[in-house]
């Protein structure tokens, strides 16, 4: 079995493939590593014998989670690594190191589904959007904040919005004028996003034409499907990536 990490700035995504590595066997999202162990050892019958995990945690963070994995299970751990080039992809940041691993390995998953043009727009703690040609150059990207980040700040600036989540999902339910505060902010941000991800396409367009493919990934991809009907949602796209970069015997 291999366990798959995606160590986000909020969340962990984890994942267990089976023998044949086109199984998933479990998988999940946790906010911390202990609840990640514990996680783990409840799996009936896990028998891990690899692992590879993409972090943009800082190294120290990254290296305790490690240990822990290793004094856990035993297994050996590879993480992946910045590149200038890789799997037909070249990093578009003047310096390369800076673009963030997530990123990077959902590009190199994007581009390895399309076969062509494409752009990535991911929808988690922050929202990404990045472009890459037909013959694999990254030309650039644009960073937002995503849902979390546009209402907890929000909710830390402005003293009468205090609302829970089970109201926010309920104010998602439509996307009609708010009559409440939660239903106004909830809706407000969602339209931004969905304002983010047209002005996106208009670029794509501009570069492509119509010849390009969209994908959309992370937690909060469902937000704008609306108004990107042929998109492609792939919730596992940088774990695509990740199988290219870290590719295991």
């Amino acid at each position: 079995m291999i366990l798959e990490l995606d160590c986000g700035n909020s969340f962990i995504k984890w994942r267990v493939l089976g023998a044949d590595v086109r199984i998933v066997v479990a998988e999940g999202v946790v906010d911390s590593d202990l609840a990640l162990l514990q996680g783990l050892k409840q799996l009936d019958g896990l028998a891990l014998k690899r692992c590879r995990l993409v972090s943009v945690r800082t190294g120290d963070e990254t290296s305790a989670l490690i240990t822990l994995l290793t004094d856990a299970f035993g297994v050996s751990v590879t993480c992946a690594a910045p590149a200038r080039e890789m799997s037909g992809v070249r990093n578009g940041y003047e310096d390369y190191e800076k673009l963030g691993l997530d990123r990077w390995l959902a590009m190199l998953g994007g581009f390895h589904l399309a076969g062509g043009p494409c752009l990535v727009l991911d929808f988690g703690t922050a929202v990404t959007a990045d472009f890459i040609a037909a013959d694999g150059e990254h030309i650039g990207g644009f960073i937002c904040p995503g849902m979390p980040l546009m209402r907890n700040q929000l909710r830390t600036h402005t003293r009468r919005i205090r609302y829970g989540d089970v109201a926010a999902e309920r104010a998602l339910e439509s996307l009609v004028p708010g009559r409440t505060t939660v239903e106004a902010v909830e809706r407000g941000c969602s339209l931004m996003l969905q304002g983010f991800v047209l002005t996106q396409l208009q670029l794509a367009h501009s570069y492509w034409g119509g010849g390009f493919t969209v994908f959309l990934t992370g937690g909060d991809a469902d937000l704008v499907r609306g108004v990107v009907p042929a998109a492609r949602v792939v919730p596992d796209l940088v774990f695509v990536g990740l199988a290219m970069a870290c590719p295991l015997p």
